[in-house]
């Protein structure tokens, strides 16, 4: 007589809790990755190799630049003496080593002027006209080309008898004028030239903010009426602001740092120098490392700080145009 008592179950070993059962059937599935601890680990193992080169090469050299603006170390000598704040004290107290600092306002005047420039610009050829794709290309063309070759361009540009005299000699204004002898001119000159090549840049940056926008917006605008100033000024100008910040942003830190175009046109003569340029000298020309990293350090700090009373005067809100 065989046994017909319904048997439980057998319990469950451990192989078993390893494994999720299909419901209403009887078929295991494999574990899956989603529930692998390992799938925490994931998103930091691709950020490993980005975050050892960041740190390789951004973060160790400002703390080892930091440390040398503390010490008299002049770049060789494997000596470092510690001198506390001397280097900063120097730095303020000889108006020589600070005065470099109002050359940045040409430059400063030359970046507003391009914002100006490109904005313009990139309004006008965000609408439908002929040609518009060349001067695209025009616009944005100079900033292409490397700073050196446009250093030495300039400098025969800007030479007495060279092709500004040439072309001013047309209109009757001809005589040699020497553009790059006196502090005065030879800023102006140098600013422009900074013009002409950052446009572009801040011309590109304004054009693809401005074709994000919406084309229903202008569309609705026509309708009512409203005039290429008008969607200037309550479409396009609202709508790129947070791009204008960071065109603000950047060319305020670039005409702090200006350094390529006036040290190949005039290596700093004739009043020209800049503040990374009379970096530069000090740490390579003069061998003062320690004073030349504190005169970094100053820069980097007073970029922090205007980037930083930037962001609180024109906070980046988000724009509803709708």
């Amino acid at each position: 007589m065989t046994d017909t008592t319904p048997k439980a179950p057998p319990a469950p070993g451990p192989r078993a809790a390893a494994v999720r059962v299909r419901p209403g059937r009887g078929a295991p599935l494999p574990r899956s990755w989603r529930d692998h601890p390992l799938r925490r680990m994931t998103p930091w193992l691709f950020l490993l190799i980005p975050l050892a080169l960041l740190v390789t090469f951004t973060y160790v050299p400002v703390a080892n630049m930091i440390y040398y603006s503390f010490t008299d170390w002049d770049g060789v000598s494997p000596d470092r003496n510690y001198t506390g704040l001397e280097n900063y004290t120097q730095l303020f107290t000889r108006p020589e080593l600070f005065r470099v600092f109002f050359v940045s306002f040409y430059y400063l005047a030359a970046s507003a002027a391009q914002i100006v420039i490109a904005l313009y610009f990139a309004t006008i050829l965000s609408f439908d006209l002929r040609f518009r794709n060349l001067f695209k290309g025009i616009l944005f063309f100079p900033y292409l080309i490397n700073g050196v070759a446009i250093g030495f361009v300039f400098l025969y540009f800007f030479q007495d008898g060279g092709t500004l005299d040439s072309i001013l000699s047309w209109f009757g204004a001809g005589g040699d004028h020497a553009w790059l002898g006196d502090p005065e001119s030879a800023n102006t000159s140098l600013a422009g030239v900074s013009v002409w090549r950052y446009t572009g840049l801040n011309f590109v940056l304004f054009l693809g903010a401005i074709q994000s926008i919406p084309g229903e917006l202008y569309e609705a605008a026509q309708l009512d009426g409203a005039s290429r100033w008008q969607q200037f000024r309550h479409i396009i100008a609202p709508g790129i602001r947070p791009v204008i910040g960071l065109s603000v942003i950047l060319a305020i830190s670039g005409s702090l740092a200006v350094f390529e175009i006036p040290y190949i046109m005039t290596g700093g003569a004739t009043g020209t120098s800049t503040f990374v340029i009379q970096t530069v000298k000090l740490a390579f020309q003069f061998n003062k490392t320690g004073l030349a990293s504190a005169c970094a350090v100053v820069l980097l700090l007073i970029i922090l700080l205007v980037t930083w009373i930037q962001r609180r005067l024109v906070p980046d809100d988000k724009v509803d145009l709708v």
